[in-house]
Protein backbone atom coordinates (compact mmCIF):
# COMPACT_ATOMS: atom_id res chain seq x y z
CA UNK A 1 0.00 0.00 0.00
CA UNK A 2 1.30 3.42 -0.92
CA UNK A 3 2.24 5.98 1.71
CA UNK A 4 -0.52 8.27 0.47
CA UNK A 5 -3.22 5.76 1.32
CA UNK A 6 -1.78 5.43 4.85
CA UNK A 7 -2.12 9.14 5.62
CA UNK A 8 -4.98 9.82 8.04
CA UNK A 9 -6.48 13.31 7.86
CA UNK A 10 -9.46 14.48 9.89
CA UNK A 11 -12.38 16.24 8.26
CA UNK A 12 -11.52 19.43 10.15
CA UNK A 13 -8.01 19.37 8.70
CA UNK A 14 -9.46 18.82 5.21
CA UNK A 15 -11.78 21.83 5.61
CA UNK A 16 -8.87 23.98 6.80
CA UNK A 17 -6.79 22.90 3.80
CA UNK A 18 -9.69 23.73 1.49
CA UNK A 19 -10.10 27.17 3.10
CA UNK A 20 -6.39 27.78 2.60
CA UNK A 21 -6.58 26.72 -1.07
CA UNK A 22 -9.53 29.03 -1.74
CA UNK A 23 -7.88 31.86 0.22
CA UNK A 24 -4.68 31.60 -1.83
CA UNK A 25 -6.64 31.67 -5.08
CA UNK A 26 -8.73 34.65 -3.93
CA UNK A 27 -5.58 36.57 -2.98
CA UNK A 28 -3.85 35.66 -6.23
CA UNK A 29 -6.96 36.59 -8.22
CA UNK A 30 -7.02 40.04 -6.62
CA UNK A 31 -3.33 40.51 -7.50
CA UNK A 32 -3.84 39.37 -11.10
CA UNK A 33 -6.87 41.61 -11.57
CA UNK A 34 -4.84 44.56 -10.27
CA UNK A 35 -1.58 44.02 -12.13
CA UNK A 36 -2.19 42.01 -15.31
CA UNK A 37 -4.05 42.73 -18.52
CA UNK A 38 -5.68 39.29 -18.55
CA UNK A 39 -8.07 39.24 -15.58
CA UNK A 40 -8.59 36.36 -13.16
CA UNK A 41 -12.22 37.26 -12.44
CA UNK A 42 -14.77 35.65 -14.77
CA UNK A 43 -16.80 37.97 -16.99
CA UNK A 44 -19.95 36.41 -15.49
CA UNK A 45 -19.00 37.88 -12.11
CA UNK A 46 -18.77 41.34 -13.65
CA UNK A 47 -22.26 40.78 -15.05
CA UNK A 48 -23.50 39.73 -11.59
CA UNK A 49 -22.02 42.87 -10.00
CA UNK A 50 -23.49 45.20 -12.62
CA UNK A 51 -26.92 43.61 -12.11
CA UNK A 52 -26.54 43.97 -8.33
CA UNK A 53 -25.62 47.65 -8.81
CA UNK A 54 -28.84 48.22 -10.75
CA UNK A 55 -30.75 46.56 -7.90
CA UNK A 56 -29.24 49.01 -5.39
CA UNK A 57 -30.40 51.85 -7.65
CA UNK A 58 -33.96 50.57 -7.63
CA UNK A 59 -33.75 49.38 -11.24
CA UNK A 60 -34.15 46.00 -12.95
CA UNK A 61 -31.07 43.73 -13.03
CA UNK A 62 -31.92 43.03 -16.67
CA UNK A 63 -30.79 46.52 -17.63
CA UNK A 64 -27.40 44.82 -17.63
CA UNK A 65 -27.03 43.13 -21.04
CA UNK A 66 -26.41 39.35 -20.90
CA UNK A 67 -27.72 39.03 -17.32
CA UNK A 68 -29.81 35.88 -17.75
CA UNK A 69 -30.25 34.64 -14.19
CA UNK A 70 -32.84 34.94 -11.47
CA UNK A 71 -33.05 38.37 -9.78
CA UNK A 72 -32.43 36.56 -6.48
CA UNK A 73 -28.78 36.12 -7.47
CA UNK A 74 -28.38 39.86 -8.05
CA UNK A 75 -30.10 40.60 -4.73
CA UNK A 76 -27.81 38.11 -2.99
CA UNK A 77 -24.75 39.97 -4.30
CA UNK A 78 -25.81 43.52 -3.38
CA UNK A 79 -23.21 43.48 -0.54
CA UNK A 80 -20.68 43.58 -3.41
CA UNK A 81 -21.77 47.20 -3.86
CA UNK A 82 -22.21 48.14 -0.21
CA UNK A 83 -19.30 46.25 1.40
CA UNK A 84 -16.69 44.73 -0.88
CA UNK A 85 -16.68 43.62 -4.50
CA UNK A 86 -15.29 40.22 -3.47
CA UNK A 87 -18.29 39.41 -1.27
CA UNK A 88 -19.88 37.18 -3.91
CA UNK A 89 -16.69 35.15 -4.27
CA UNK A 90 -16.75 34.52 -0.51
CA UNK A 91 -20.35 33.31 -0.86
CA UNK A 92 -19.38 30.93 -3.67
CA UNK A 93 -16.39 29.69 -1.66
CA UNK A 94 -18.66 29.11 1.34
CA UNK A 95 -21.00 27.09 -0.90
CA UNK A 96 -18.03 24.91 -1.91
CA UNK A 97 -17.29 24.23 1.76
CA UNK A 98 -20.96 23.52 2.49
CA UNK A 99 -20.97 20.95 -0.32
CA UNK A 100 -17.96 19.32 1.34
CA UNK A 101 -19.86 19.11 4.64
CA UNK A 102 -22.84 17.51 2.88
CA UNK A 103 -20.64 15.00 1.07
CA UNK A 104 -19.07 13.99 4.38
CA UNK A 105 -22.47 13.56 6.03
CA UNK A 106 -23.82 11.47 3.15
CA UNK A 107 -20.79 9.18 3.04
CA UNK A 108 -20.98 8.69 6.80
CA UNK A 109 -24.72 7.97 6.62
CA UNK A 110 -24.02 5.23 4.10
CA UNK A 111 -21.60 3.56 6.49
CA UNK A 112 -18.19 4.89 5.46
CA UNK A 113 -15.59 5.58 8.16
CA UNK A 114 -14.57 9.20 8.66
CA UNK A 115 -10.98 8.69 7.52
CA UNK A 116 -12.06 6.97 4.30
CA UNK A 117 -14.80 9.53 3.67
CA UNK A 118 -12.26 12.34 4.00
CA UNK A 119 -10.16 10.83 1.19
CA UNK A 120 -13.12 10.75 -1.19
CA UNK A 121 -14.26 14.20 -0.04
CA UNK A 122 -10.86 15.65 -0.96
CA UNK A 123 -11.82 15.06 -4.60
CA UNK A 124 -14.18 18.01 -4.15
CA UNK A 125 -12.68 20.15 -1.40
CA UNK A 126 -9.12 20.11 -2.77
CA UNK A 127 -10.07 20.07 -6.43
CA UNK A 128 -8.15 22.95 -8.08
CA UNK A 129 -10.65 23.15 -10.95
CA UNK A 130 -13.59 23.53 -8.57
CA UNK A 131 -11.76 26.10 -6.43
CA UNK A 132 -10.67 28.05 -9.53
CA UNK A 133 -14.17 28.25 -10.98
CA UNK A 134 -15.69 29.47 -7.70
CA UNK A 135 -12.96 31.98 -6.81
CA UNK A 136 -13.19 33.46 -10.31
CA UNK A 137 -16.77 34.34 -9.46
CA UNK A 138 -18.93 31.61 -10.93
CA UNK A 139 -22.15 30.79 -9.03
CA UNK A 140 -22.46 27.08 -9.89
CA UNK A 141 -21.43 26.05 -6.37
CA UNK A 142 -24.54 27.74 -4.95
CA UNK A 143 -26.83 25.62 -7.14
CA UNK A 144 -24.75 22.53 -6.30
CA UNK A 145 -25.16 23.18 -2.57
CA UNK A 146 -28.94 23.54 -2.94
CA UNK A 147 -29.24 20.35 -5.01
CA UNK A 148 -27.06 18.23 -2.72
CA UNK A 149 -28.72 19.75 0.34
CA UNK A 150 -32.18 18.84 -0.96
CA UNK A 151 -31.02 15.27 -1.67
CA UNK A 152 -29.60 14.96 1.85
CA UNK A 153 -32.79 16.27 3.46
CA UNK A 154 -35.00 13.99 1.36
CA UNK A 155 -32.70 11.09 2.22
CA UNK A 156 -33.32 11.96 5.91
CA UNK A 157 -37.09 12.08 5.14
CA UNK A 158 -37.36 15.80 5.81
CA UNK A 159 -39.53 16.24 2.74
CA UNK A 160 -40.71 19.78 3.51
CA UNK A 161 -37.26 21.36 3.65
CA UNK A 162 -35.96 19.06 0.92
CA UNK A 163 -38.77 20.14 -1.40
CA UNK A 164 -38.11 23.81 -0.60
CA UNK A 165 -34.42 23.67 -1.53
CA UNK A 166 -35.14 21.53 -4.58
CA UNK A 167 -37.77 23.99 -5.84
CA UNK A 168 -35.37 26.86 -5.14
CA UNK A 169 -32.55 25.15 -7.07
CA UNK A 170 -34.80 24.71 -10.12
CA UNK A 171 -35.76 28.38 -9.88
CA UNK A 172 -32.09 29.40 -9.83
CA UNK A 173 -31.21 27.19 -12.81
CA UNK A 174 -33.62 24.88 -14.58
CA UNK A 175 -31.27 21.90 -15.08
CA UNK A 176 -31.98 20.33 -11.62
CA UNK A 177 -35.48 19.50 -12.93
CA UNK A 178 -33.86 16.44 -14.53
CA UNK A 179 -33.56 14.86 -11.05
CA UNK A 180 -37.31 14.94 -10.38
CA UNK A 181 -38.10 11.51 -11.87
CA UNK A 182 -35.19 9.92 -9.98
CA UNK A 183 -36.36 11.42 -6.68
CA UNK A 184 -39.87 10.11 -7.28
CA UNK A 185 -38.52 6.63 -8.12
CA UNK A 186 -36.52 6.68 -4.87
CA UNK A 187 -39.70 7.35 -2.86
CA UNK A 188 -41.02 3.79 -3.10
CA UNK A 189 -42.31 1.54 -0.31
CA UNK A 190 -38.79 1.26 1.09
CA UNK A 191 -38.57 5.04 1.45
CA UNK A 192 -41.87 5.04 3.32
CA UNK A 193 -40.53 2.40 5.69
CA UNK A 194 -43.09 -0.24 4.78
CA UNK A 195 -42.33 -3.51 6.51
CA UNK A 196 -41.78 -6.58 4.37
CA UNK A 197 -44.50 -9.21 4.13
CA UNK A 198 -44.37 -11.48 7.18
CA UNK A 199 -47.32 -13.84 7.52
CA UNK A 200 -47.98 -16.81 5.24
CA UNK A 201 -51.46 -15.49 4.50
CA UNK A 202 -50.05 -12.13 3.37
CA UNK A 203 -47.44 -13.91 1.25
CA UNK A 204 -50.15 -16.00 -0.39
CA UNK A 205 -52.26 -12.94 -1.19
CA UNK A 206 -49.21 -11.13 -2.57
CA UNK A 207 -48.46 -14.14 -4.79
CA UNK A 208 -52.06 -14.20 -6.05
CA UNK A 209 -51.90 -10.50 -6.92
CA UNK A 210 -48.66 -11.02 -8.84
CA UNK A 211 -50.13 -14.00 -10.74
CA UNK A 212 -53.20 -11.98 -11.66
CA UNK A 213 -51.03 -9.07 -12.81
CA UNK A 214 -48.96 -11.41 -14.99
CA UNK A 215 -52.13 -12.47 -16.85
CA UNK A 216 -53.07 -8.88 -17.69
CA UNK A 217 -52.10 -7.46 -21.07
CA UNK A 218 -49.37 -4.85 -21.32
CA UNK A 219 -51.80 -1.91 -21.41
CA UNK A 220 -53.55 -3.01 -18.20
CA UNK A 221 -50.22 -3.69 -16.47
CA UNK A 222 -48.92 -0.26 -17.50
CA UNK A 223 -52.03 1.47 -16.17
CA UNK A 224 -51.81 -0.45 -12.88
CA UNK A 225 -48.13 0.43 -12.54
CA UNK A 226 -48.86 4.11 -13.13
CA UNK A 227 -51.69 4.10 -10.61
CA UNK A 228 -49.51 2.24 -8.09
CA UNK A 229 -46.75 4.80 -8.64
CA UNK A 230 -48.95 7.57 -7.27
CA UNK A 231 -48.37 7.57 -3.51
CA UNK A 232 -48.94 10.22 -0.88
CA UNK A 233 -45.22 10.91 -0.37
CA UNK A 234 -44.65 11.39 -4.10
CA UNK A 235 -47.67 13.67 -4.39
CA UNK A 236 -46.56 15.58 -1.28
CA UNK A 237 -43.07 16.13 -2.66
CA UNK A 238 -44.39 17.15 -6.08
CA UNK A 239 -46.86 19.64 -4.64
CA UNK A 240 -44.37 21.15 -2.21
CA UNK A 241 -41.39 21.45 -4.57
CA UNK A 242 -43.57 22.62 -7.47
CA UNK A 243 -45.43 25.00 -5.18
CA UNK A 244 -42.22 26.64 -3.96
CA UNK A 245 -40.91 26.93 -7.53
CA UNK A 246 -44.07 28.58 -8.84
CA UNK A 247 -44.40 30.81 -5.77
CA UNK A 248 -40.85 32.20 -6.06
CA UNK A 249 -41.00 32.37 -9.87
CA UNK A 250 -44.43 34.02 -9.76
CA UNK A 251 -43.15 36.63 -7.31
CA UNK A 252 -40.20 37.44 -9.60
CA UNK A 253 -42.57 37.67 -12.58
CA UNK A 254 -44.83 40.03 -10.64
CA UNK A 255 -41.89 42.33 -9.89
CA UNK A 256 -39.91 42.12 -13.14
CA UNK A 257 -42.49 40.99 -15.72
CA UNK A 258 -41.94 39.10 -18.96
CA UNK A 259 -38.33 40.29 -19.16
CA UNK A 260 -37.51 38.06 -16.19
CA UNK A 261 -39.33 35.08 -17.72
CA UNK A 262 -37.56 35.41 -21.07
CA UNK A 263 -34.04 36.14 -19.85
CA UNK A 264 -34.03 33.53 -17.08
CA UNK A 265 -35.81 30.64 -18.82
CA UNK A 266 -37.11 31.09 -22.38
CA UNK A 267 -33.84 32.44 -23.77
CA UNK A 268 -32.03 29.18 -23.00
CA UNK A 269 -34.44 27.13 -25.14
CA UNK A 270 -33.38 28.89 -28.34
CA UNK A 271 -29.91 29.96 -27.18
CA UNK A 272 -27.14 29.89 -29.80
CA UNK A 273 -23.50 29.87 -28.73
CA UNK A 274 -20.87 29.16 -31.38
CA UNK A 275 -17.86 30.24 -29.30
CA UNK A 276 -16.40 28.90 -26.03
CA UNK A 277 -18.62 25.86 -26.49
CA UNK A 278 -17.43 22.26 -25.97
CA UNK A 279 -20.66 20.88 -27.39
CA UNK A 280 -20.79 18.53 -30.36
CA UNK A 281 -23.54 20.78 -31.77
CA UNK A 282 -21.48 23.98 -31.82
CA UNK A 283 -20.35 23.66 -35.47
CA UNK A 284 -23.91 23.25 -36.70
CA UNK A 285 -24.87 26.30 -34.60
CA UNK A 286 -22.00 28.24 -36.19
CA UNK A 287 -23.00 27.29 -39.74
CA UNK A 288 -26.70 28.03 -39.24
CA UNK A 289 -26.35 30.95 -36.81
CA UNK A 290 -28.49 33.35 -38.86
CA UNK A 291 -30.73 30.68 -40.38
CA UNK A 292 -34.27 29.90 -39.09
CA UNK A 293 -33.42 26.19 -39.34
CA UNK A 294 -30.70 26.76 -36.75
CA UNK A 295 -33.32 27.63 -34.13
CA UNK A 296 -35.35 24.52 -35.01
CA UNK A 297 -32.28 22.27 -34.74
CA UNK A 298 -31.43 23.93 -31.43
CA UNK A 299 -34.85 23.00 -30.03
CA UNK A 300 -34.75 19.45 -31.45
CA UNK A 301 -31.43 18.74 -29.71
CA UNK A 302 -33.38 18.59 -26.44
CA UNK A 303 -35.26 15.45 -27.57
CA UNK A 304 -32.46 12.82 -27.34
CA UNK A 305 -31.01 14.63 -24.33
CA UNK A 306 -34.19 14.55 -22.27
CA UNK A 307 -35.12 11.03 -23.41
CA UNK A 308 -31.77 9.71 -22.14
CA UNK A 309 -32.01 11.60 -18.86
CA UNK A 310 -35.55 10.28 -18.30
CA UNK A 311 -34.51 6.68 -19.02
CA UNK A 312 -31.56 6.89 -16.59
CA UNK A 313 -33.80 8.34 -13.88
CA UNK A 314 -36.33 5.51 -14.24
CA UNK A 315 -33.65 2.79 -14.18
CA UNK A 316 -31.32 4.02 -11.43
CA UNK A 317 -33.40 6.40 -9.32
CA UNK A 318 -33.25 4.27 -6.16
CA UNK A 319 -29.53 5.09 -5.92
CA UNK A 320 -30.10 8.83 -6.21
CA UNK A 321 -26.44 9.94 -6.13
CA UNK A 322 -25.24 7.41 -8.71
CA UNK A 323 -28.27 8.26 -10.83
CA UNK A 324 -27.78 12.03 -10.49
CA UNK A 325 -24.19 11.77 -11.70
CA UNK A 326 -25.23 9.73 -14.75
CA UNK A 327 -28.12 12.08 -15.54
CA UNK A 328 -26.00 15.21 -15.21
CA UNK A 329 -23.09 13.74 -17.17
CA UNK A 330 -25.45 12.75 -19.99
CA UNK A 331 -27.26 16.09 -19.88
CA UNK A 332 -24.00 18.05 -20.22
CA UNK A 333 -22.56 15.74 -22.89
CA UNK A 334 -25.69 16.06 -25.06
CA UNK A 335 -26.35 19.75 -24.34
CA UNK A 336 -26.12 22.21 -27.24
CA UNK A 337 -24.11 24.58 -25.03
CA UNK A 338 -21.32 23.38 -22.74
CA UNK A 339 -18.69 25.46 -20.94
CA UNK A 340 -16.17 24.54 -18.25
CA UNK A 341 -18.40 25.53 -15.33
CA UNK A 342 -20.99 22.98 -16.47
CA UNK A 343 -18.56 20.26 -15.38
CA UNK A 344 -19.16 21.32 -11.77
CA UNK A 345 -22.74 20.11 -12.15
CA UNK A 346 -21.56 16.49 -12.08
CA UNK A 347 -18.20 16.82 -10.30
CA UNK A 348 -20.22 17.57 -7.15
CA UNK A 349 -21.44 13.94 -7.23
CA UNK A 350 -18.02 12.44 -8.02
CA UNK A 351 -16.99 11.71 -4.37
CA UNK A 352 -20.29 9.84 -3.99
CA UNK A 353 -19.79 7.90 -7.23
CA UNK A 354 -16.18 6.77 -6.96
CA UNK A 355 -16.86 4.36 -4.04
CA UNK A 356 -19.24 2.57 -6.44
CA UNK A 357 -16.34 2.19 -8.89
CA UNK A 358 -13.61 1.23 -6.45
CA UNK A 359 -15.70 -1.63 -5.04
CA UNK A 360 -15.95 -3.20 -8.49
CA UNK A 361 -12.87 -5.26 -9.45
CA UNK A 362 -13.47 -4.65 -13.16
CA UNK A 363 -13.88 -0.91 -12.83
CA UNK A 364 -11.49 0.14 -10.09
CA UNK A 365 -9.75 3.47 -9.65
CA UNK A 366 -6.44 1.98 -10.78
CA UNK A 367 -7.89 0.37 -13.90
CA UNK A 368 -10.73 1.62 -16.04
CA UNK A 369 -11.47 4.61 -13.84
CA UNK A 370 -7.98 5.92 -14.48
CA UNK A 371 -8.38 5.36 -18.22
CA UNK A 372 -11.68 7.27 -18.23
CA UNK A 373 -10.09 10.22 -16.41
CA UNK A 374 -7.19 10.30 -18.86
CA UNK A 375 -9.56 10.15 -21.83
CA UNK A 376 -11.69 12.96 -20.38
CA UNK A 377 -8.66 15.21 -19.77
CA UNK A 378 -6.90 14.47 -23.09
CA UNK A 379 -10.02 15.07 -25.20
CA UNK A 380 -10.48 18.45 -23.47
CA UNK A 381 -6.82 19.30 -24.00
CA UNK A 382 -7.11 18.68 -27.73
CA UNK A 383 -10.22 20.86 -27.88
CA UNK A 384 -8.55 23.66 -25.91
CA UNK A 385 -5.50 23.63 -28.19
CA UNK A 386 -7.70 24.22 -31.24
CA UNK A 387 -9.80 26.79 -29.41
CA UNK A 388 -6.62 28.69 -28.48
CA UNK A 389 -5.56 28.76 -32.14
CA UNK A 390 -8.97 30.13 -33.08
CA UNK A 391 -9.50 32.66 -30.28
CA UNK A 392 -5.98 34.00 -29.71
CA UNK A 393 -4.07 33.32 -32.96
CA UNK A 394 -6.95 34.00 -35.34
CA UNK A 395 -6.49 30.73 -37.22
CA UNK A 396 -9.42 29.12 -39.02
CA UNK A 397 -9.63 25.94 -36.97
CA UNK A 398 -13.41 25.47 -36.99
CA UNK A 399 -13.24 22.08 -38.73
CA UNK A 400 -10.52 20.77 -36.42
CA UNK A 401 -12.43 22.18 -33.46
CA UNK A 402 -15.49 20.26 -34.63
CA UNK A 403 -13.42 17.05 -34.81
CA UNK A 404 -12.13 17.73 -31.28
CA UNK A 405 -15.72 18.24 -30.11
CA UNK A 406 -16.65 14.93 -31.75
CA UNK A 407 -13.80 13.22 -29.90
CA UNK A 408 -14.99 14.73 -26.60
CA UNK A 409 -18.53 13.57 -27.33
CA UNK A 410 -17.36 10.01 -28.17
CA UNK A 411 -15.24 9.95 -24.99
CA UNK A 412 -18.21 11.03 -22.89
CA UNK A 413 -20.42 8.36 -24.46
CA UNK A 414 -17.77 5.72 -23.73
CA UNK A 415 -17.48 6.88 -20.10
CA UNK A 416 -21.26 6.84 -19.67
CA UNK A 417 -21.53 3.29 -21.05
CA UNK A 418 -18.70 2.08 -18.81
CA UNK A 419 -20.34 3.57 -15.73
CA UNK A 420 -23.77 2.13 -16.49
CA UNK A 421 -22.43 -1.35 -17.22
CA UNK A 422 -19.64 -1.50 -14.67
CA UNK A 423 -20.40 0.56 -11.56
CA UNK A 424 -21.99 -0.99 -8.47
CA UNK A 425 -25.64 0.04 -8.18
CA UNK A 426 -26.52 0.50 -4.49
CA UNK A 427 -30.12 1.55 -3.63
CA UNK A 428 -30.28 4.07 -0.80
CA UNK A 429 -32.95 2.30 1.25
CA UNK A 430 -33.43 -1.30 2.36
CA UNK A 431 -36.69 -3.24 2.52
CA UNK A 432 -37.72 -1.80 5.89
CA UNK A 433 -36.88 1.77 4.99
CA UNK A 434 -33.51 2.09 6.73
CA UNK A 435 -30.57 3.70 4.93
CA UNK A 436 -28.33 0.92 3.66
CA UNK A 437 -24.83 1.23 5.12
CA UNK A 438 -23.23 -0.10 1.96
CA UNK A 439 -19.67 1.01 2.76
CA UNK A 440 -19.47 -0.23 6.34
CA UNK A 441 -17.66 -3.39 7.35
CA UNK A 442 -20.97 -5.13 8.05
CA UNK A 443 -23.93 -4.04 5.94
CA UNK A 444 -27.21 -3.43 7.67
Amino acid sequence: MSRLSEINVSFRQLICASIALHGILLAYGHWQDTHLVVKYTDIDYVVFMDAARYITQGLSPYKRATYRYTPLLAHMLTPNIYLNESFGKWIFTGANLLIGVLIQKILRLRGMSESRAVKFNAIWLLNPMVANISTRGNAESVIGAMVLGSFYLIMKRRIGWGAFFYGLSVHFKTYPIIYSIALLVMMDDSYAGTASVESEEEKRRQSQREDKRAKDNIVVRTVKDLVGFITWRRVQFGLLSGGWFFLITGLMYYVYGYEFLFETYLYHVTRKDHRHNFSFWFYNIYLTFTSPTGTLVGVLTFVPQLALVLAIGCCFGKDIFFCAFLQTFAFVAWNKVCTAQYFMWYIVFLPLLIPCLSSNPRLGLRAQGRNMLIGWVVSQGLWLSQAYNLEFLGMNTFWRLFLASGLMYATNVWILVELITGAVYEPIFGERGSIRRVWSTARS
